[in-house]
Formats: C-alpha cells, structure tokens, sequence
C-alpha cells in the first residue's frame, strides 16, 4: 500500500504539471477543466465496471485484472509519454501585425476570410504543403472555422492560403493566441516564399446582403 500510495502521488503530479505545462496560457483554464472532467469522470465509471466485475468473478480475480491493466498502462506509456520536460515556449509572440483598415470595425462583424499569397518553387511545392499542415492545425486550435490552400493552375507555384474565423473579435483575439512555438513554424512556412517582398494578407468581411436589399426595396 505503501509504495502504491507513493505510485499514485507521482503519476498524479506528473499529470497535473503536463496538463498545464503543453498549452499555452489562453487555453490553460479549458485544458485543466477538460482533464479534470475526464479524470474524475473515468475514475467513477471506472469503480463501477471494478465492482461490476468484482461482483462476477470475485475479488482475487478483479484485483489480478486491475494489476494485468496496470501493466498494459505501462506499455502504453511508451508510446504515448507524457510532455512534461519538454521545453515548449508558449508564450505570445506577438508578431503578427494589425490588420491594416481605414475605419473602425464591430468587433462583432463577421464572419471574417483571411487570404495569404505565397509564391512557391514549384518543385518545392510537396514540401510547402506538408508545412502547411501544420500550421492549419495551429490556426484552426485558434480559432479558424475553415481553412484551405489553393494551387493557381495559371501560374504554377502560386498558392492562396485561406481561414475563415466567425468574427472580427476572434479574429484579433488570434494575434494574441499565437506563440513563439508557433511562430517558428511559421516562419518554416514563409521560408517557401520566393517573392521579393513578404506574402500579401487580406482580410475579408462578410456582407449581410439580405439586409441591403430590403433597403433598397422601401419606397
């Protein structure tokens, strides 16, 4: 009992400084609300399937199971380890600049099409996308509802970059999320632009078009 009580108080450590050490500080809060739901909720589903099984086929027999799932949980901690020394920088970079308007928008217009160009060697363009693959993880953890990459077939090695966010606000709220972890792969990504000057960002904001019509149908 003893060495497992000292068992137990090391993995619970180890998870509860993982849990908060692998993402980044906007997110901790939901992160921890998320593991500690699935802790507890998996430890009580978890005594009712040991006292299910107790229940059938005896103690002894449960006890021996519960040790075989200990031993298969050591196994799998081989190949799912836990992050916690890893040196991961999250904190805001904030590198990316402000989106460049002539007017003030409602933070709750929306929703919002981001588009970025790149010029790519086209016998490059295997390593380009695979790059960006990861990068699209990162926006859509941000915030991104789609995102896309689209090929020219005019003009081979061109590509368009596209995200859509559901708001102004969260757009905004993005350039705050992203950290430096983040903004060195995506500098792996512009390191595949081969235009003289950096890629070209757009933003793009939804029209409510029904209500411009109406408008314009009163006398």
């Amino acid at each position: 009992m003893i060495f497992g009580g000292i068992a137990w108080m090391t993995t619970m450590s180890s998870f509860n400084i993982g849990v908060q050490t692998v993402v980044p500080e906007w997110v901790r809060a939901r992160a921890l609300a998320i593991y500690l739901l699935s802790f507890f909720g998996t430890m009580a589903a978890g005594s009712a399937l040991w006292g299910l099984v107790a229940e059938r086929v005896g103690i002894p027999l449960t006890l021996l199971c519960a040790a075989a799932g200990l031993l298969l949980g050591l196994i799998a901690a081989a190949r799912f380890p836990l992050r916690v020394n890893e040196e991961l920088d999250l904190n805001p970079s904030l590198h990316w600049s402000e989106p460049n308007v002539v007017s003030e928008v409602h933070p709750e217009r929306g929703p919002v099409l981001v588009t970025v160009e790149y010029l790519v060697d086209p016998e490059r363009a295997g390593e380009f996308a695979e790059a960006m693959k990861e990068f699209e993880r990162i926006l859509r953890r941000d915030g991104a509802m789609r995102w896309g990459l689209f090929a020219d077939p005019a003009r081979p090695g061109r590509y368009l970059e596209t995200f859509l966010v559901e708001s102004w606000a969260e757009h905004l709220r993005q350039h705050a999320r992203v950290t430096n972890e983040d903004r060195a792969v995506q500098e792996r990504v512009r390191s595949f632009h081969t235009g003289d000057s950096p890629p070209v960002v757009t933003h793009l904001i939804a029209e409510d078009t029904s209500r411009r019509g109406r408008r314009r149908a009163r006398p």
